[in-house]
């Protein structure tokens, strides 16, 4: 199967994700609970779900798989939404989105080294080619590392790794689960409704701890259901499934996803007022493309 769809969807994925990292420290900047900007973006992904998958026709076959493994269900899609989506938000209340950007494209390292769970061997030039992706996030990081303090530092970092890791996890884990029964709308909106319950408590503690979300929160975090929950998930669960059988093809999309530091630079510049890059930044980016591109020309592994 050739690798340019797959890769174009996870590149046009990596568009729309970053507009989770640009409005979550927009809402953070404005005033907004992290907390809410978590729980808000699933909960309004679930009436958009139900709308698309119910006009397919496809929900009661989708509720009968839930039914059949509920608690599988719940706890993959804990770990694929909750301990990636959480982590990310409560990163974004400190450091700055560029720098949860180019931390989260660990996932990128993360994704392969997943391979040996799948019963896979770890797709050695992916991984070293990944390193060339690595080195461009950390020149970036490099370059804006001096502007933050130790704890901005640990805070943008650690709960982000544990993001990078638990998003493919679920993913790649749901997908076993799954196998050809359901599309990849079907399986979005399943996660969603198997993760409603961590999103319901968590909603009740952001409204007891900080009250009601403000307007602008919710419209917000609105455009981040629509373009990070839907398009984008369904983008990059729909390149994943197409390559799912090849652990190289599988990690040169989910390398894609290094694009969304680059959007988010730019997303930044132009609604938040962040600094324009300067030449070790796009050095630094330019090694980010270039990885990717190179991650889209290895022979495929069948």
């Amino acid at each position: 199967m050739s690798s340019f769809l797959p890769m174009l969807y996870g590149i046009m994925a990596s568009f729309f994700f970053s507009f989770s990292f640009i409005m979550n420290r927009s809402m953070e900047l404005s005033g907004g609970y992290w907390v809410w900007s978590a729980t808000l973006r699933y909960l309004f992904m679930l009436p958009l779900l139900l709308l698309i998958v119910g006009l397919r026709g496809n929900l009661q076959v989708l509720l009968y798989e839930i039914r059949k493994q509920l608690w599988v269900w719940m706890g993959w899609s804990f770990v694929g939404f909750g301990l990636f989506y959480v982590p990310l938000c409560f990163s974004a209340a400190y450091t700055p989105g560029w720098l949860l950007a180019a931390t989260w494209q660990i996932t990128i390292i993360a994704g392969s080294l997943l391979a040996p769970l799948f019963k896979e061997k770890l797709p050695v030039q992916g991984l070293l080619i990944s390193l060339l992706i690595i080195i461009g996030v950390i020149v970036v990081q490099a370059e804006h590392s001096d502007q933050l303090s130790v704890k901005e530092d640990l805070v943008g970092t650690l709960p982000v790794l544990l993001a990078a890791f638990a998003y493919p996890l679920g993913n790649r884990k749901m997908m076993e689960v799954c196998k050809e029964r359901l599309d990849t709308y079907q399986r979005v909106l399943g996660m969603t409704i198997a993760s409603l319950p961590l999103w319901i408590v968590l909603s009740l503690y952001a409204g007891v701890k900080a009250g009601a979300p403000t307007v602008g929160q919710i419209g917000q975090s609105a455009l981040v259901a629509v373009c990070s929950g839907v398009i984008a998930t369904v983008l990059f669960f729909t390149a994943t499934e197409r390559v799912k059988r090849s652990s190289q093809q599988l990690a040169a999309v989910e390398a894609t996803q290094a694009g969304e530091i680059i959007f988010t630079i730019f997303g930044e510049m132009l609604f938040l007022g962040a600094a324009f890059p300067t030449m070790l930044s796009w050095t630094g980016m330019c090694c980010v493309i270039f990885g990717v591109i190179f991650h889209s020309l290895l022979p495929k592994n069948r």
